[in-house]
């Protein structure tokens, strides 16, 4: 008798990963800061310098918000802004160093806690979590790229 694929229930799909993302959101830190200040800080971070305006964007919060996360992160040193090259009149907003280091440290008490999470699993559990890592990321990279740029046919994006 043939095997068919299983159907992915993108309901329960997008209730895990809500929880999941919940959970490693609110993972003890030793630096407290908002979620939006943090999703500032990471988007700084892995993106690149970013105008006031296309954080406003990203992060889906009012220009008067912005202006007062990236005043309170560049108070606390953690981002600078510069001039932008392409346009004297903006600027841009870079993540300093020490900035950076507060998106790694994170990235590593996450990674602490869910090695710890993980090594609770069966080998079974461990395995299909290390199998569906290649289909996220590339279901992450078509939602960050243009149509037609990323293959859903299984390639590397």
């Amino acid at each position: 008798m043939p095997t068919s694929e299983p159907e992915l229930d993108v309901a329960e799909l997008t209730a895990v990963m809500e929880d999941y993302t919940r959970m490693a959101i609110r993972l003890p830190s030793v630096r407290r800061l908002s979620f939006t200040t943090l999703s500032v800080l990471h988007t700084l971070a892995g993106w690149g310098p970013k105008r006031l305006g296309e954080l406003t964007a990203s992060e889906q919060v009012t220009q008067s918000a912005i202006t007062q996360i990236v005043t309170r992160l560049e108070r606390d040193g953690l981002v600078e802004r510069r001039p932008d090259p392409s346009d004297g009149r903006a600027v841009l907003v870079h993540a300093t160093p020490a900035g950076t280091a507060v998106v790694t440290g994170r990235r590593a008490e996450r990674t602490t806690h869910l090695a710890e999470l993980a090594g609770r699993l069966a080998p079974a559990d461990r395995a299909a979590i290390a199998a569906a890592l290649p289909a996220l990321a590339r279901l992450v990279a078509l939602h960050e790229r243009p149509e037609g740029t990323a293959s859903d046919q299984g390639e590397k994006p």
